[in-house]
């Protein structure tokens, strides 16, 4: 076999080792950008929308406590005697809880505008300031549609932001009291120099490590890769001994296992077609020999003499049929090899098949004194092709003849079973080792003992495994050294 070429193909050129490096840097990169955009252009936004949320759903919870609390019929007046003392000690709770939890002053109110709870946990606070603007809030929540307002206001004092959440507590139709809630927002500037800087620093650190984390993944990854990709080289010069090192990870060994298995099957097929030409050559070499020295004779001596003449001539014919039966099986074995041959299935009875391809070879059995026993079965039809099936019996029993020992006795039997017909073809001969038979129906493979009484090309079980495979059918070969070989295949298409 040739050494495999080497194409060049139009594609990228980037090492594997720079690519990796590459997609670390980059996503290292992506990584910090998104911090950077995230924390310092959009953290004043997060920060007043948690706030936002924080203050309405607090509003929401102390609300919702208020009305799911049992209230005391008869009374109208104030929120403290319109709940009962459990259920004021749950509201009271929960204004603690979430006013410490959140960073909110909270007021609760009566319907009169009475202060009932407070929840001061800031320094300054609007609700809790001494101008008294809870009446001016109350007022716009009895004013509000929903009965509730959310406002955002500036502290005259402090210049700070503040949120002003409100709400009535009890029914739309009748007030019980009113829920007050203030949020401060803070100023994130000085925050965000402060985190800056650190993002600054942490970039710095972790884009050198990267860098360097990045160059040792790219070498190790790459590693197996590169081994294997040598490897690959000398296999492509013909080097079949080898071997491909997938030390790393996963994927490199299974790498290395499917080209060491591919190694073994590029060096079977140059074996093989090593081989193959040395038979070929063989086969034609010895009739080509003989077709030109009786041709010479026939010039030289015999061309006056017809009996020597037609005896010269009938080798040359015999010797041209020869040539003439490898040739054809070679194209035949081409032509199945390749998909070029479609199957034609016809319908027709094995057992009347079996008979008439036995009959053919009764020249030769009383010619040469082989006997070929048939055991037949009741009759099946079958649904193949069967011009191939008729080569595959002929090719089984031919190849019979020539193994079979001195007894020369052949015995073809027909099996019926439920899921189709089974036919083997059995010789007396000195049968194949277990570790040769795998090997038996390979191109021109020949046992040792194969005798040329009978022409044959050595093609005949790559012909019956081609045609075989085509159909899906099982097939195989049972033998015992010293007693002979049994071949068998298995229709499965029955009607």
């Amino acid at each position: 076999m040739k050494p495999i070429k080497h194409f060049k193909r139009a594609g990228s050129r980037i090492p594997l080792k720079f690519t990796i490096w590459l997609y670390f840097v980059l996503f290292t990169v992506v990584v910090f950008a998104l911090m950077w955009i995230f924390q310092i252009f959009f953290f004043e936004k997060f920060y007043e929308r948690m706030r936002i949320r924080a203050a309405a759903n607090s509003m929401e919870t102390i609300s919702a406590v208020y009305n799911k609390a049992d209230r005391k019929k008869g009374y109208d007046s104030a929120i403290e005697i319109i709940i009962d003392d459990d259920a004021k000690e749950r509201l009271y709770d929960i204004v603690d809880e979430v006013g410490e939890n959140n960073d909110l002053c909270v007021l609760v109110l009566d319907k009169y505008g009475r202060e009932v709870k407070r929840k001061h946990v800031m320094g300054e606070c609007y609700i809790h300031g001494k101008d008294n603007s809870s009446f001016y809030l109350t007022h716009l929540i009895d004013e509000a549609e929903d009965h509730i307002i959310r406002m955002r206001v500036k502290h005259e004092k402090t210049g700070n932001d503040m949120l002003i959440y409100g709400c009535a507590l009890g029914d739309s139709s009748s007030i019980d009291g009113y829920l007050l809630l203030n949020s401060i927002l803070v100023p994130v500037g000085a925050t965000v120099d402060i985190i800056k800087r650190q993002l600054m620093i942490i970039t710095v650190i972790l884009i050198i490590f990267a860098f360097c984390i990045s160059l040792y993944l790219a070498k190790r990854i790459s590693a197996p890769i590169d081994r294997i990709t040598k490897s690959a080289e000398e296999l492509a010069k013909g080097k079949f001994d080898t071997r491909f090192d997938g030390r790393g990870y996963r994927e490199a060994k299974k790498l290395a296992d499917t080209l060491t298995y591919a190694e073994k099957e590029l060096s079977m097929v140059d074996t093989m077609q090593r081989d193959l030409i040395a038979n070929v050559s063989h086969d034609l070499r010895t009739p080509l020999t003989m077709l030109k020295a009786y041709a010479e004779m026939i010039r030289d001596l015999s061309g006056d003499n017809p009996v020597k003449r037609n005896e010269h001539l009938e080798i040359i014919i015999s010797e041209t049929d020869r040539l003439a039966l490898l040739v054809n099986d070679m194209l035949d074995l081409s032509k199945l090899e390749s998909g070029k041959q479609k199957l034609a299935p016809s319908e027709f009875g094995i057992k009347a098949k079996l008979s008439e391809i036995i009959d053919r070879f009764k020249g030769l059995s009383e010619k040469n004194g082989y006997q070929i026993h048939f055991t037949p079965d009741e009759e099946r039809t079958v649904v193949c092709d069967v011009v191939k099936i008729e080569q595959v019996i002929y090719n089984l029993i031919n190849n019979a003849i020539n193994y079979t020992g001195k007894d020369k006795q052949i015995f073809v039997r027909q099996i019926n079973k439920e899921d189709g017909v089974v036919v083997e073809v059995e010789d007396t001969g000195d049968g194949i080792e277990e570790d040769k038979i795998k090997l038996i129906f390979d191109k021109y493979y020949r046992s040792e003992n194969h005798k040329r009484e009978v022409v044959g090309t050595g093609l005949g079980l790559s012909i019956v495994k081609a045609v075989l495979k085509m159909h899906n059918y099982d097939y195989g070969v049972r033998s015992t050294i010293g007693k002979g070989s049994t071949f068998w295949f298995k229709i499965s298409d029955i009607k």
